[in-house]
């Protein structure tokens, strides 16, 4: 898994220019793999992924992907880190995708996503050190900090 992480964050970023990140829209029917969720209902908390073959895998938040991320054999058999162009997510000021590995995140604060207690993601580190202070956050992150018991936390609202 740890490897996982670290491959992702060589993935060459063909689909993403600068910081702003080019990922299709999810169609009305399209579903986070992770819950099932219509994920065009959320427009302010899309996530993606594309993959170099065209298709994309979209979510409802940024916690979801990273399930999806760190246990990508369970949500998405015969896909792999290789195989993928890019990865946006939607950040919280500006609703602007931007890639995922340059966002900072905040947890802990009184903003919930869809699926409630979320990694809010924000452009940069005065964004997310004003976002802290403004909602009540807990910490923030950057992309390879992210891991599976922090995930859990999150599901649980427990931040210690």
């Amino acid at each position: 898994m740890k490897h996982l992480v670290l491959s992702l964050l060589f993935i060459p970023w063909l689909a993403f220019a600068g910081e702003n990140a080019t990922t299709p829209e999810p169609g009305l029917k399209d579903t986070c793999p992770v819950c099932g969720m219509f994920v065009a209902k959320y427009p302010e908390w899309i996530a993606t992924v594309l993959y170099k073959d065209g298709h994309a895998h979209h979510f409802d938040g940024a916690k979801d992907l990273f399930k999806y991320l760190l246990e990508l054999e369970k949500w998405a058999p015969g896909h792999n880190a290789d195989d993928m162009a890019g990865i946006g997510v939607t950040e919280y000021y500006g609703l602007s995708r931007i890639r995922a590995e340059e966002a900072w995140y905040v947890i802990g604060s009184d903003v919930l996503g869809p699926m409630g207690h979320e990694l809010v993601p924000l452009e940069t580190q005065a964004d997310a050190k004003e976002f802290l202070h403004d909602h009540s956050g807990i910490k923030m992150m950057r992309f390879n900090e992210v891991n599976l018991p922090l995930l859990e936390k999150l599901d649980e609202g427990d931040f210690d």
